[in-house]
């Protein structure tokens, strides 16, 4: 009675509700402090488990290494890009070795996933390098004075022998009498044959390829369907240029590919699946210029040896 007098049961009445918000929110801090407390030992066994699995994968990745054989400390004496004289002064020297019946190893090694033995033999801890050069031609003889590998324009397919010297085939490095080049890109063709192991062009040209959108006009995407049928056109070109040629039907020169022709067709990686039906090899090179100067320029990227001194 005093109190509702007083007006103290008013405040008693707030001071009870502020007392339970003030244990409501106690109880909330609590909770998040358990929360916080419970996220930080996660965050806390999360990185623990992060590191074991990185030493685990570092493990692992030590065991690869080692069952690969390869050692990155090893490296080559020597590399040299060979072509022209000098190619055929070194494959010369190369031939020039003889040795007892079984003394030079000629390997064809065409990928590096596996490595005959008879190169792990010859090349022991430095077969590995084999490995790194390969597609490639292996080359050692039992004394170890020749240990080199050859990777050439034509990779044969795999073989190893012992024999008493090197059996390498001039058909690996050099061009052939029959031997018909042609260069294609989007918007250029070249082609030339080879005779007396040189060049000789024998046609080419450009088509009107668009080769950039320019802003307003129409849109981007009927630029590239125009483009695309340019390209096809210019493709369709190509190839009766090359039925022209091979079937003897351009004079003089057309009639010099009479027989077995050997097409190497050379240039962009995205034209080059429209020829690999019709060609013996196919390779992608970067040359620029007109028709003569762009074939001559793939011709020469093309036939380069590379020499790994092992």
């Amino acid at each position: 009675m005093l109190d509702e007098l007083l007006g103290r049961a008013e405040l008693k009445a707030r001071i009870a509700e502020l007392e339970d918000e003030r244990d409501a929110l106690a109880g909330r801090l609590e909770g998040e402090s358990e929360r916080r407390t419970e996220a930080a030992r996660a965050r806390q066994e999360a990185e623990k488990e992060v590191n074991r699995l990185e030493d685990r994968i570092t493990e692992l990745e030590d065991r690869v290494e080692r069952l690969s054989g390869d050692d990155d400390s090893l490296d080559y004496r020597g590399t040299e890009d060979l072509r022209g004289d000098r190619l055929r002064e070194v494959l010369s020297r190369l031939d020039s070795l003889s040795t007892d019946a079984e003394g030079a190893l000629t390997a064809a090694v065409t990928d590096d996933r596996s490595l005959p033995s008879a190169v792990e033999s010859a090349f022991g801890d430095r077969a590995s390098l084999v490995r790194r050069a390969a597609p490639c031609v292996a080359l050692a003889d039992d004394a170890g004075v020749v240990t080199v590998a050859l990777s050439p324009p034509r990779q044969p397919d795999g073989f190893d022998a012992w024999s008493d010297g090197f059996d390498l085939d001039p058909a690996w490095f050099h061009p052939t009498e029959t031997t018909v080049v042609a260069l294609v890109r989007g918007d250029l063709f070249a082609l030339g044959r080879y005779e007396g192991g040189d060049l000789s062009f024998v046609e080419g040209f450009e088509s009107d390829v668009k080769s950039a959108h320019s802003k307003g006009g129409f849109s981007q995407g009927r630029f590239e369907r125009i483009r695309e049928g340019q390209i096809d056109d210019h493709l369709d070109r190509c190839h009766e240029a090359l039925d022209e040629f091979l079937d003897g039907g351009s004079g003089a020169g057309a009639g010099a590919a009479g027989g077995d022709v050997d097409l190497v067709v050379l240039g962009e990686r995205t034209v080059l699946g429209e020829f690999r039906d019709r060609a013996a090899l196919t390779a992608t090179v970067d040359a620029s210029g007109d028709p003569e100067v762009a074939l001559t320029e793939a011709s020469r990227e093309f036939w380069t040896t590379r020499l790994y001194r092992l």
